[in-house]
């Protein structure tokens, strides 16, 4: 069966688009076959050709549910959604359809506000700083608004994906045959990140095994 990933949020202009096409290029370098599902109405589809992943019209309803249903058939497969900006409803029935559920937020103080009460209105949904500033300064006042929230949330904050200029390749009409290197170790890194928190790592299950067989 298909795990379904979706990326979420209140706020335009977090990265949602570019997160889910990392994500689902970075699952196919390590060996998993993907599909990116675009459900925002507003936007254009993306082509197929030149990815190594699948991509999915489900910008109706309807759409998404059948695409969705026919994803859970496929076992081994990760489906990707990629959610749009100020479409409560939409995001809700995005998060009861996944197994992980994904808020980016940038280093802004709005976009700090806006990605708490996202996590208060999507219990299971992790947040992930999305295209962190990798400038010394920059990321230093970056981190400090990481800092300053709350303790409850902490928990549920996941590593920073850094900003790549090159991850707007993956947004072309058609990608180039070959990404440069470090656009290629970022998806692969964010992709065994949310694979692990899926699945389990090797060590998770591993201990976990290993607490069944003494019981």
């Amino acid at each position: 069966m298909a795990e379904i990933i979706c990326i979420i949020g209140t706020k335009g202009g977090t990265g949602k688009t570019t997160l889910s096409h990392m994500l689902s290029h970075g699952l196919t370098l390590i060996g998993r076959r993907a599909a990116c599902v675009m459900t925002d109405e507003y936007r254009e589809p993306l082509r197929p050709e030149g990815r190594r992943y699948v991509m999915a019209d489900a910008r109706s309803a309807d759409a998404r549910e059948k695409v969705v249903d026919t994803l859970r058939t496929l076992p081994g497969w990760v489906g990707v959604l990629d959610g749009g900006a100020n479409r409560t409803d939409t995001d809700i029935a995005l998060y009861d359809l996944s197994d992980i559920v994904l808020l980016p937020f940038r280093d802004s103080p709005e976009d700090i506000r806006t990605v708490l009460h996202d996590l208060e209105l999507f219990p299971r949904a992790f947040a992930i700083p999305s295209q962190w500033p990798k400038n010394k300064w920059q990321r230093e006042a970056a981190d400090k608004l990481l800092a300053a929230i709350p303790a409850d949330y902490q928990t549920r904050l996941l590593d920073p994906v850094f900003a790549q200029s090159a991850s707007k390749l993956l947004l072309q009409t058609r990608p180039p045959e070959t990404l440069p290197a470090a656009l290629n170790r970022a998806c692969k890194q964010l992709a065994s990140t949310l694979l692990d928190m899926v699945e389990g790592s090797e060590e998770d299950v591993s201990t976990a095994l290993a607490r069944a067989a003494k019981t």
